[in-house]
C-alpha cells in the first residue's frame, strides 16, 4: 500500500530523515516506535506532503507521490490524524466534519460518511452543534478521526493518538483504531505506547536518531531483547 525508499529530510541543516526505507502492507497496521525527536512525526509529515524532501521516493498504491501537495495526497486517499488533534475549536463539531468532506473523494458520500461517523462515535453526534474547542480531549480525539473519515481514507495515520488522554479514553481510541483495520482500513501507527502498539501491529519498523534500524513483525520486535531494553524498560 506505501512504500517509502531513501528518504532525506533536513530543516536548515539539522538532517531529521537519513535514507529511511520501509513498507506498509495493505490491510496492515504498521507501528513507527522511537524515542522523542527519532524522526517519528518528520516521517510522517514527510508522507503527508507537508515537508520537502531532499531525496527519496514515496510511493501509495502504485502511485509515486513524491513532492505532490497534500491536498492531492490526501484526495488519492491517504489521511492523516496530526498530533495534538488540530481541530477548529471556534467552529461546531458538525462544521469540522464536514470540512473532512471537502475533498472532491469524500463529497459524493458526505451524508452516508456522516452517518457512519455519528455511528462509530455517538458522543459527537449528541455535540454535533457544541464547538469543538469546549469538548474533552477524548472527544476532541475522536473528533479528529472523524474529520479524516469523512475524505474517505483507505490508509489512515496516526500520529501519538492517545497523548494526553486518560487511560479509559486510551483504551477507547485504541479500540477504535482496531475497529478501522477490522472495517478493511490501513493503518499506519505512532504512538508513545510501544507495548500496545506492537502488539496490534502486524508489521513495525524501529526509528532512531531519524534511520530504521529495525524492521519486522509486531511480535518479533516485541520479543527483541533490544527494543525491550530501550523502550519498554525490561
Amino acid at each position: 500500500m506505501l512504500s517509502i525508499s531513501g528518504l532525506d529530510l533536513f530543516y536548515g541543516d539539522a538532517q531529521a530523515l537519513s535514507d529511511v526505507s520501509f513498507h506498509v502492507p495493505d490491510g496492515s497496521i504498521t507501528a513507527i516506535i522511537g524515542a522523542n525527536g527519532a524522526g517519528k512525526t518528520s516521517l510522517i509529515r514527510a508522507i503527508a506532503g507537508m515537508e520537502g524532501l531532499a531525496r527519496g521516493h514515496i510511493v501509495f498504491d502504485g502511485t509515486d507521490i513524491t513532492g505532490w501537495d497534500s491536498h492531492r495526497i490526501c484526495d488519492l486517499g491517504l489521511g492523516q490524524v496530526a498530533e495534538g488533534r488540530q481541530i477548529f475549536p471556534t467552529m461546531s463539531v458538525k462544521d469540522n466534519l464536514e470540512l473532512g468532506a471537502m475533498l472532491p473523494r469524500g463529497r459524493k458520500l458526505a451524508a452516508a460518511t456522516l452517518e457512519r461517523v455519528w455511528e462509530t462515535f455517538p458522543r459527537l453526534q449528541e455535540r454535533r452543534q457544541q464547538l469543538a474547542g469546549t469538548l474533552s480531549g477524548g472527544e476532541q480525539q475522536m473528533l479528529a478521526i472523524g474529520r479524516c473519515l469523512m475524505g474517505q481514507p483507505r490508509l489512515i495515520m496516526f500520529d501519538e493518538p492517545s497523548l494526553g488522554l486518560s487511560p479509559a479514553m486510551v483504551h477507547e481510541v485504541f479500540a477504535i483504531i482496531r475497529r478501522l483495520h477490522a472495517e478493511g482500513l490501513t493503518i499506519v501507527l505512532v504512538e508513545q505506547n510501544v507495548a500496545v502498539s506492537l502488539k496490534m501491529a502486524d508489521h513495525a519498523c524501529v526509528l532512531e536518531n531519524g534511520h530504521v534500524v529495525m524492521e519486522g513483525s509486531g511480535g518479533e520486535l516485541l520479543g527483541d531483547d533490544r527494543v525491550r531494553a530501550a523502550y519498554l524498560g525490561l
